[in-house]
């Protein structure tokens, strides 16, 4: 059976609210917060799989808004990079980025070191390094296509992979390590329950926490308009994008379909900041940009080839293994130390661990478990997402695109 575009995109969404639904049937699967995409998307694989070794092709899929909707994503992520935000955050959030940057370096740098040791190409390293750890499994697939085309064979497959142990372990290790520093520092009689600096930090802490959808006093007319005006200014975006990719690609130097759409995004994102012209609304965007994500993510696991990454997996366990190992050592340590060595660094040092091993849901769940134990932390809740949800998968971005122009 083929499907055609729109019934691609049908069956995506079909398979995406299975996976919804396993989710809330298995509590380990929402504990440890693996993606519903994720859950649905795989489970198609597997069935596409089975068929395949009986010698039989089930579905044949038209993927063509894939890419769209990939990019559409990640535009959303670029209209979030607000400079006026990072400055809101003050020098934590700064001290918080840069400190995240460098250890996503050093993922790379670790990947690529055992892979070659391992007798493989230094970019399977990479893929199993920030791409699909910083990066999680969005970018880790965006990215596929370009490892593939540079020497890592199944690369989507790998980087499904090495995304899902992440978000595990992610999970698994970020909040006992906090509470170990929190017990072992004494923190726990020691922490002070202060409000965060600003008003308007204060009210980007809020957002961040928010579990509520978008909600204006103003009636369905506006919010009808706000996303309206969300979708227009992303369609504009990823068109504009277009051309700064072409003019990239003119350069000879390889960057995936995404970035050129983000930095318009970026860019007209802080334009809005100082003139006020648009009055984004980010939340609007961002549920627009989880939207397409969803059904992106849907779309490249239904067609992964789960066969081609058989004879990768002990390098791949190695790998990943080392970067559990690298990433728990940050934690104890260095992290701590970086942020002041008080109760909200030792919070922050769990939400690291969570979103340089996972996604930002994991660092959320982590805060969250060690909170309702400890105490508030505000000044955790501003920084980590700050910099998790956003303005680290900009430079890690940036970072790889990077790497596979030196290493291709």
């Amino acid at each position: 059976m083929k499907l055609d575009l729109i019934q691609t995109v049908a069956f995506a969404g079909i398979v995406l609210f299975l996976g919804y639904g396993i989710r809330r049937l298995v509590p380990p699967l929402a504990r440890y917060n693996i993606p519903a995409p994720v859950i649905g998307g795989l489970i198609v694989a597997g069935i596409l799989t089975w068929a395949r070794f009986q010698g039989t092709t089930l579905i044949e899929f038209d993927t063509t808004l894939q890419s769209p909707m990939m990019v559409a994503f990640f535009t959303s992520i670029g209209f979030a990079a607000s400079l006026r935000l990072l400055k809101v955050g003050g020098p934590q959030v700064l001290i918080f980025l840069v400190a995240a940057s460098l250890f996503a370096v050093a993922q790379n740098v670790l990947g690529a070191g055992l892979a070659v040791a391992m007798g493989l190409h230094p970019l399977f390293g990479v893929l199993t390094g920030s791409v699909t750890l910083t990066g999680g499994p969005a970018t880790g697939l965006a990215f596929a296509p370009l490892f593939e085309a540079n020497g890592v064979p199944g690369a989507a497959t790998v980087a499904v992979a090495s995304a899902m142990v992440g978000i595990v372990m992610g999970g698994v290790i970020g909040a006992p390590i906090a509470t170990r520093i929190i017990e072992r520092n004494n923190l726990r009689q020691r922490h002070a329950r202060q409000p965060v600096d600003t008003p308007l930090a204060q009210e980007v802490m809020e957002e961040q926490l928010a579990d509520d959808p978008l909600k204006t006093p103003q009636g369905e007319d506006e919010e009808s308009f706000a996303l309206l005006q969300s979708v227009v200014l992303i369609l504009v975006a990823m068109w504009l994008g277009s051309f700064v990719s072409s003019w990239f690609a003119g350069m000879k130097f390889t960057l995936p379909a995404y970035i050129g759409a983000m930095l318009v995004a970026a860019v007209i994102r802080n334009l809005d900041d100082v003139t006020g012209v648009f009055k984004i609304q980010q939340r609007v965007i961002d549920d627009i940009g989880n939207v397409a994500l969803a059904l992106f993510i849907v779309m490249a696991l239904m067609t992964l080839k789960l066969w081609e990454i058989a004879n990768l997996a002990g390098p791949m366990i190695v790998i990943l293994a080392a970067q559990v190992a690298l990433i728990a050592v940050i934690c104890v340590w260095p992290m701590f130390r970086l942020m002041g060595r008080d109760y909200d660094s030792a919070v922050m040092s769990g939400g690291f661990c969570g979103f340089m091993l996972g996604t930002t849901a994991n660092a959320m769940a982590n805060m969250r478990s060690l909170v309702e134990r400890y105490g508030p932390a505000p000044r955790a809740f501003l920084v980590v997402p700050m910099v998790g949800a956003f303005f680290i998968d900009v430079i890690n971005a940036v970072m790889i695109t990077a790497i596979v122009n030196m290493l291709k």
